[in-house]
């Protein structure tokens, strides 16, 4: 009886809290009849998330789970995760939201979640690690390193990068993402040049449980620079001159007399 009670008090508190929300937030209407065989299937996702740990608050908008910004609670901007999305990312307007979104998720937690602390079952996601090249793989040519985090839950973690096994220095921020089926993302990025003697590692640490998942990347069928350039030169000349030998051939056999009957 006294579990009953218990569980309802929580309820009761958490309708007080969802009366907070803010009308906008109800869904749009349907669209007419008319426009539905126009309309494809797209998701967009603002999740923002907040828990006992590192980060303790966080915000990721993805568009069909391709993640476009987070948000930098210290200095109160949307953070692009790629360059092509720096426009957009100055054209927000809707920071006083993103704040009530923020002060509603901590009131959750504190409210809600002592509350309901060993009542409902603790999910995990071993972290899966993958590096790849943002660019194809040109040696002496600048590009990107990407480690690709998937199957993280919760979203607490810490990403380093090695290089023959020794700390680097100067990484960009680790951008968390939100997906379908209550589960989370996130990339880290790496600037460097190839080298064909590179060695590089993604340490990827779940601080929830101390578990880690190391990525390695090596330099796999790379053609250096010259060679590469050579070779696309060497394509275009052949191509062209296919193209003089089969026009000359074509003009030659049109310009043949026809014979007569």
């Amino acid at each position: 009886m006294d579990h009953e009670q218990s569980q309802g008090a929580v309820l009761l508190r958490l309708l007080r809290l969802l009366w907070l929300l803010p009308h906008s937030w109800t869904a749009p209407q349907a669209p007419t009849s008319g426009w539905r065989d126009d309309l494809q299937n797209h998701t967009f996702l603002h999740t923002m998330y907040c828990q006992n740990g590192s980060p303790s608050v966080g915000l990721s908008e993805a568009y069909d789970e391709d993640q476009l910004f987070s948000f930098d609670f210290s200095q109160n901007t949307r953070v692009p995760r790629l360059p092509e999305f720096a426009d957009w990312a100055q054209k927000s307007g809707d920071t006083p939201n993103i704040f009530f979104d923020k002060g509603f998720c901590q009131a959750m937690i504190q409210d809600i979640g002592p509350q309901l602390e060993g009542k409902i079952p603790v999910s995990r996601g071993f972290p899966v690690a993958e590096v790849f090249t943002l660019k194809p793989l040109e040696f002496g040519k600048p590009n990107t390193l990407v480690c690709f985090v998937s199957n993280l839950f919760p979203p607490m973690l810490t990403v380093n990068w090695q290089h023959h096994l020794a700390p680097v220095e100067g990484v960009g921020p680790t951008f968390v993402s939100a997906i379908d089926g209550l589960n989370f993302q996130a990339f880290s990025y790496l600037n460097f040049t190839p080298a064909p003697s590179d060695l590089f590692s993604c340490i990827v640490t779940h601080e929830i449980d101390g578990y880690t998942a190391i990525a390695y990347w090596v330099p796999r069928n790379a053609l250096p620079a010259d060679l590469l350039e050579n070779v696309l030169c060497g394509m275009a000349f052949g191509l062209g001159v296919l193209g003089i030998i089969v026009g000359l051939v074509l003009i030659i056999y049109f310009r043949r007399p026809c014979s007569g009957d």
